[in-house]
């Protein structure tokens, strides 16, 4: 199986890329730096083409779409939040899934059977607003609400499409006090990943299995 990985140079992003390397799948791993990786900022239209060049004719089993920014943590809503934040985290967390997903869309209909999963966060649902982090839960609820059109508009291609919580997660997002390390995300995202399919494309379910209210 090939997989494709957004931001798989750190956090997450990495121990998915570790893990379907040690089972022994193909995997091709995105970072803003390169550092071994295949180069893209998905901030960066230009950058795109040179990713599908890079796969041209290469069919994508997996691609999941993980490359993601917080960067309003700690925000004050009386001087804080400032516009270039919202378009820097908008850039990242939304529009950089849709031109990844569009870049790589004949990658992935030369596929069998396709599936996309987007990493957003419990943040993005609307039954869990205790306020503060605009940006970031904004963004997180865009990437759902994109997924969930993606599952529609792609189920005509057999490509499966599903969004995740991956947990609170010992990372330099989520901080050392969260609740799991990144193998225990990583490992129940691939377990998730694998369970997708047309019946359940446009799910919306957390790194351990529950499905997350919208």
């Amino acid at each position: 199986m090939h997989i494709v990985i957004t931001g798989a140079n750190r956090g997450i992003g990495n121990s998915l890329y570790r893990g379907y390397q040690d089972r022994g799948d193909d995997v091709t791993g995105t970072a803003r730096s390169g550092d071994g990786f295949v180069p893209l900022d998905v901030t960066q239209p230009d950058q795109f083409a040179p990713l599908a060049k890079a796969l041209d004719g290469k069919p994508v089993d997996l691609l999941i779409c993980n490359a993601g920014v917080y960067l309003d943590k700690g925000q004050s809503l009386a001087d804080g939040y400032p516009p270039d934040m919202w378009a820097k985290s908008f850039a990242t967390n939304v529009t950089g899934v849709f031109l990844t997903v569009q870049s790589l869309l004949p990658n992935l209909q030369a596929s069998n059977s396709a599936k996309i999963a987007i990493i957003s966060s419990q943040m993005a649902s609307q039954t869990r607003a205790p306020g503060g982090s605009y940006i970031y839960r904004a963004s997180k609820a865009a990437a759902l609400n994109l997924g969930r059109n993606l599952a529609v508009d792609l189920k005509g291609f057999d490509i499966a499409v599903g969004i995740y919580h991956p947990g609170w997660v010992q990372t330099d997002m989520g901080g050392q006090s969260a609740d799991i390390t990144v193998d225990q995300a990583a490992g129940g995202l691939m377990a998730r990943f694998d369970e997708l399919g047309p019946d359940s494309s446009g799910c919306f379910r957390t790194w351990d299995g529950q499905d997350h209210a919208f």
